[in-house]
């Protein structure tokens, strides 16, 4: 049996999350190919992998979902689709070797963005051509699965599903979109499309995007009473976007997720990940309510996410950041944190840090807010993104010069996930222990518009970070 649905077999697998939700973090324009940034940004596209994989994956998409002739044409790029499509695989293979791991690789397709004939003006044969042509370079990549997502043609995915039946031997995950009615764009229902993608020889068969967790679960319930016998995959969106102050928020948490996922098992759903709004924050919640739900059901013992022996991962723990902190609970509060418990107000300063290294008119300015009775001065984290000192060097030495506690904006704007850690550790031993979690303004709005943003988690995820180090362990656990 192919060694990807021996695995299934086994047991329900981990997927991954969005791609383009975190590329569009660091800076990627929706006017942009995103496919071709596994050649013009390789290192967003890998470390966007490396995180969902350290969040517990055990299935990671190749960055291709519209890497084909049709789609690529509209950037003027239809002679790359062997290019971006075998540079994707092997970044996935290259994070699989660097992590140990043994990640399933899925080649990611998706629809070609244009309706076929005689509904709109694409041949069916150039749509197979296209379909057969992208999956034959994965295939050649080293893919070790096809996933076909997002597809709201029923008729389109039946193409698609041929292509790689009369091209390679490799799994089929195929997976459509339903709207919020419970039926795909063209008005099929989930029993319907399920009986013709069983007919077609399809392994998988999914639900994902357009809508969140709880209307995904009506329609896996849906699919799973017509045909209990069949394997299914979910990939939800993180609920319908929300705009705010110029930015994209998707409102469902990762603890919403997770309860979901026992659901989702109920309903026979093998592969369970996470489509656009998700992070690799959702594939954490998701992998923990797994691994919990399947030691419930006595089929798996639970698993480290590193690749660290779990006797290892308990001696790093004991030696490392628990034990830095184990006399936490010997140190006393701060002054704010006091007045705060006394059900007192706490009175603080703003202050942006200089363009400069001259600090002498902060410190001063501190004084006074000192002696006319502020508790704290808070210290601003480059705001309106426009280059200053560092928000943390301010801190320190106000509080060094002036002895007043200070409150330090921390944003995830600019710092990966490790730089994020490493940054609260190296604030709380220099002594600034009150943080302010802010997500950040976008570079564009900045005098350093070149810039690219990092948010590898927003303000939200950077409480839960805060939150794991008060308890002694880090993001990974």
């Amino acid at each position: 049996m192919n060694p990807f649905l021996q695995k299934l077999s086994e047991r329900p697998l981990l997927g991954d999350g969005a791609m383009g939700t975190m590329l569009f973090a660091r800076g990627a324009s929706s006017e942009q190919c995103l496919e071709q940034l596994v050649v013009s940004r390789p290192g967003w596209v890998t470390e966007i992998h490396q995180a969902y994989a350290a969040a517990g994956a055990d299935v990671i998409k190749s960055h291709t979902f519209g890497a084909n002739r049709v789609r690529l044409a509209t950037h003027g790029l239809a002679d790359h689709v062997r290019e971006f499509n075998f540079k994707a695989v092997r970044l996935v293979r290259d994070v699989r070797e660097v992590t140990g791991r043994a990640l399933f690789i899925a080649g990611d397709v998706g629809p070609l963005g244009k309706r076929l004939h005689p509904q709109g003006s694409l041949p069916e044969q150039e749509a197979y051509d296209a379909f057969r042509e992208q999956i034959a370079v994965l295939w050649e990549a080293g893919a070790d699965l096809l996933l076909f997502e997002t597809f709201s043609s029923l008729d389109e995915l039946e193409i698609a599903v041929r292509a790689a039946r009369e091209t390679c031997d490799l799994p089929v995950v195929a997976s459509m979109t339903y709207a919020q009615d419970g039926l795909t764009l063209s008005g099929q229902s989930p029993v319907e499309v399920t009986g013709r993608l069983r007919d077609a020889g399809v392994d998988v068969i999914g639900i994902n995007c357009t809508v969140g967790p709880a209307q995904t679960l009506e329609t896996l319930q849906s699919i799973h009473q017509a045909a209990p016998e069949l394997h299914f995959s979910v990939m939800a969106n993180a609920g319908f976007p929300e705009r705010v102050a110029g930015r994209f928020y998707y409102p469902s948490s990762p603890e919403y997720f997770a309860r979901h996922v026992p659901l989702f098992l109920a309903n026979n759903a093998r592969l369970i990940g996470g489509c656009c709004g998700t992070t690799p924050m959702h594939v954490r919640a998701m992998h923990d309510a797994l691994q919990t739900a399947l030691q419930q059901n006595g089929r798996a013992p639970a698993t480290p996410t590193a690749t660290t022996p779990a006797d290892e991962i308990i001696e790093v723990r004991s030696s490392g950041l628990a034990a830095d902190l184990s006399t936490e609970g010997e140190i006393p509060p701060t002054a704010i944190l006091r007045k705060l418990r006394a059900g007192k107000f706490v009175i603080s300063v703003e202050v942006d840090p200089p363009r400069g290294f001259n600090v002498q008119k902060h410190i001063e300015g501190a004084r006074h807010a000192k002696a006319v009775g502020a508790d704290a001065v808070n210290v601003a984290d480059s705001p309106t993104a426009r280059v200053r000192m560092s928000a943390l060097s301010l801190c320190i030495q106000i509080q060094q010069q002036v002895e007043i506690e200070t409150i330090l904006h921390f944003t995830t704007r600019d710092r990966s996930l490790m730089a994020l850690q490493g940054d609260l550790i190296g604030a709380r031993a220099l002594g600034v222990r009150n943080i302010l979690a802010l997500t950040g303004d976008p570079p564009s709005m900045g005098d350093m518009k070149q810039s690219t943003a990092v948010y590898d988690v927003d303000s939200i995820g950077l409480v839960r970070i805060i939150d794991k180090f008060n308890q002694g362990v880090d993001f990974s656990g």
